[in-house]
């Protein structure tokens, strides 16, 4: 069934106009009609069955049933930290990792970022992280939508209070492996370098400031690899997997 986010206040019984961008997908790419069954949620958990009650040329008109706590989100809270990366990898990257069950997103610019982002284009690339993050929400059946953290140099999030819980960095220089670690009491942090790696003096403060490195096995992995294969892990190990 096709599932919507809208992010407003919902309620049993409530007739509603979807967003332009759902309303869009729902009349001219999958051709629904009046009458047909729809999902919508807002982010904030549950779900609410709906049906169409009129299509126009701008808008779709929908009224909501009764709510439904359905929740699909994973028992394990990993975060990740991933530096942007080029052409559509970042999107790829950030798609996988909701379907993959991520709580929150924070993207950051290393030495060896390729992709160099600032001002009005950088919040407008958070943006469409935001609109990737959402549309994978619909799809895999999230009624909670990550948030995508407006982006950071590596430097001054590393600066910021550490966050309670486990905290990782990828490194296939790493002495020990993921299969090693025990199961995290609290929160993962997992942060996952650019297509070049993090330099050797990045290495060195993010352990510093609490970073456990961990290798996947003894191959090189890319970016956009590394992060998916390292929360399937997880998941599996530790998760609902």
């Amino acid at each position: 069934m096709p599932r919507f986010h809208c992010p407003q206040r919902l309620g049993p019984g409530q007739t509603l106009d979807l967003p332009p961008e759902a309303a869009h997908h729902a009349a001219r790419v999958l051709r629904l009609a009046v009458g047909d069954a729809v999902v919508l949620f807002n982010g904030e958990g549950g779900e609410y069955p709906a049906a169409i009650t009129h299509i126009g040329k701008h808008n779709v008109t929908v009224k909501t049933g009764a709510w439904s706590e359905r929740e699909c989100e994973s028992p394990l809270d990993v975060r990740l930290a991933q530096a942007v990366s080029a052409g559509d990898k970042m999107d790829f990257t950030l798609q996988k990792a909701v379907e993959l069950g991520i709580r929150s997103i924070q993207p950051l610019l290393a030495e060896r970022c390729v992709v160099k982002l600032a001002g009005e284009r950088a919040e407008k690339r958070v943006q469409h992280w935001q609109g990737v993050v959402v549309s994978a929400c619909e799809q895999s059946g999230r009624n909670r939508v990550p948030a995508v953290a407006p982006l950071k140099t590596l430097p001054n999030w590393l600066g910021e209070p550490n966050e309670a819980g486990l905290r990782l960095l990828l490194s296939p220089f790493a002495e020990h492996s993921l299969s090693e670690l025990e199961h995290p009491a609290g929160p993962v942090t997992l942060l996952i370098g650019p297509e070049g790696g993090f330099s050797e003096n990045e290495v060195k403060t993010a352990g510093s400031r609490g970073f456990t490195p961990v290798r996947l096995g003894a191959r090189v992995l890319r970016t956009e690899t590394a992060a998916l294969a390292a929360l399937a892990a997880m998941q599996a190990r530790w998760g609902d997997f």
